[in-house]
């Protein structure tokens, strides 16, 4: 199973954004069984008596606008709390990804470093410099939602062609995953050396983006 853990300051807007729009990919890929998707807060802000607070309802609004969360395809927004970020998660997931700067600051202190490069930027994985857009201060979710998808598409291409990644995807859900259509690849499943970035292969790869 590939685990990750997408991290902002409060876990109420960027991270729990990150997480179902990720969660919403991996589940239009039939995917959902070989991932486990979370997110988690540096700071307690809101939790409250051990309570989390639940998803920002603006930013829950904005997920709701692209099909997430809706009673078709709910994938948990409405039970998702607020979490604090453990050292333990260190040793659980495979990829843990600070929405800014100061998250990745937090969070290396948190860990003590990172030996394991698990630690990232979230807009790495989308090609670019920068943090991403925080709506608790601009009231901006569509830059919120463009960098959190542009960022999870670009993270879901990674660990799909990434060799490391190869046994634990397994063979038959491999191909499940890369197979496009009947008529275009006479239903042939895609393998690394098919990919190329012109022809992702990927079934929801037109996934709106804000």
């Amino acid at each position: 199973m590939i685990k990750i853990l997408f991290i902002c300051h409060g876990n109420i807007c960027r991270s729990t954004m990150a997480e179902f729009i990720m969660k919403d990919i991996v589940h239009k890929q039939g995917l959902d069984a070989l991932f486990c998707i979370e997110s988690s807060a540096t700071h307690t802000d809101e939790i409250w008596n051990g309570v989390g607070s639940p998803v920002y309802p603006p930013a829950r609004a904005k997920l709701r606008e692209h099909g997430i969360g809706t009673p078709e395809n709910e994938l948990g927004v409405s039970e998702k709390r607020a979490r604090l970020t453990s050292r333990t998660d260190y040793e659980k997931f495979d990829f843990i990804i600070g929405m800014d700067s100061a998250n990745i600051r937090n969070l290396n202190n948190l860990f003590r470093g990172d030996p394991d490069k698990k630690v990232f930027k979230m807009l790495e994985f989308a090609g670019r410099e920068g943090d991403v857009a925080d709506p608790w201060y601009t009231g901006n979710f569509d830059a919120t939602w463009r960098d959190c998808s542009d960022g999870c598409h670009g993270l879901f291409r990674h660990i799909l062609t990434d060799p490391k990644f190869f046994e634990e995807l397994a063979i038959e859900e491999w191909e499940t995953a890369m197979t496009v259509n009947d008529d275009a690849h006479n239903s042939h499943g895609y393998d690394a050396d098919d990919w190329d970035d012109d022809n992702q292969g990927l079934i929801h790869d037109d996934f709106p983006r804000g």
